[in-house]
């Protein structure tokens, strides 16, 4: 099958021009996330690329998917994560990239629970709602969060991105698989609207993406656990021929088989700098 109809959710900004925020966690009470803007719902074609994978990358689509097994395979703990997870993921995206510092600054995992509330960041389950993960401001504010100040001041003067290394986890992500959207299709002075992210102790920013039929759907369906997706959140990067992010969300597909495993998966964020 090289196409899928799937509903995707995309985002409308509030009527009375107020900005919007969305809380991360939700409310225990409610099960909801307090927020002040609205969904909208459109059924979209999203191609399947499996088998040509090698006509989208980094620099052009915005994303790249490769095969790489990981020696780590349990997810369950966190600093066995850290301690033996970050460590290969950060070779492999020098390998990638070519960068010559990668520095990870956080990682999710989300298993498909319905019905599941989340209420904390042990509970995170597939999102599914067209987004990208940070804007400019948001990003370099990263950089200046995780490093120390003299070397986050000379590094973002130079070119830095933001990359979020996707795999599925124990199973092929039939459930819930993951959308992306080619940056060559994306208006970025219209789509996009900045997102105030409301943690317990801060705040963060994201985009939340309007709709445009122009945009280009795609997955790789049955995505395997040796088989990961490097998706560009930002790029600091001037050239116009440069994708500079990638609107993304998880979806139902409507093709996967009744009674598939329900989507495991791992991002891992880093910042990812260049000399």
């Amino acid at each position: 099958m090289s196409t899928v109809s799937a509903e995707l959710v995309y985002f409308t900004p509030p009527s009375d021009g107020s900005r919007p925020f969305t809380t991360i966690n939700a409310d225990p009470a409610t099960g909801q996330r307090a927020r002040n803007w609205k969904n909208e719902e459109h059924i979209i074609e999203i191609e399947n690329v499996r088998g040509k994978e090698s006509d989208y990358t980094l620099d052009t689509a915005g994303f790249q998917y490769v095969t790489k097994p990981s020696k780590h395979s349990a997810f369950i703990n966190d600093e066995e994560i850290r301690g033996e997870y970050y460590p290969e993921s950060i070779e492999l995206l020098k390998d990638i990239t070519g960068a010559s510092k990668v520095v990870l600054f956080d990682h999710t995992v989300r298993r498909h629970r319905p019905g599941d509330v989340e209420t904390d960041e042990t509970k995170r389950q597939p999102v599914n709602q067209v987004h990208v993960d940070q804007t400019p401001e948001s990003a370099t504010a990263r950089v200046h969060r995780h490093l120390p100040v003299g070397e986050a001041e000379k590094l973002v003067k130079k070119r830095f991105q933001i990359i979020n290394l996707w795999r599925p986890i124990s199973h092929p992500a039939v459930d819930h698989p993951l959308a992306l959207c080619d940056y060559r299709t994306v208006d970025a002075k219209k789509d996009l609207v900045p997102l105030a992210l409301i943690y317990p102790d801060r705040e963060g920013e994201t985009f939340g993406v309007k709709f445009n039929p122009t945009h280009r759907w795609k997955y790789q369906r049955g995505m395997k656990p040796d088989e990961v997706v490097l998706i560009k959140c930002y790029d600091s990067a001037k050239g116009d021929n440069i994708a500079r992010f990638t609107p993304h969300t998880g979806f139902k597909d409507p093709s996967a088989p009744q009674g598939a495993p329900l989507r495991e998966s791992i991002e891992l964020r880093a910042l990812v700098f260049y000399d």
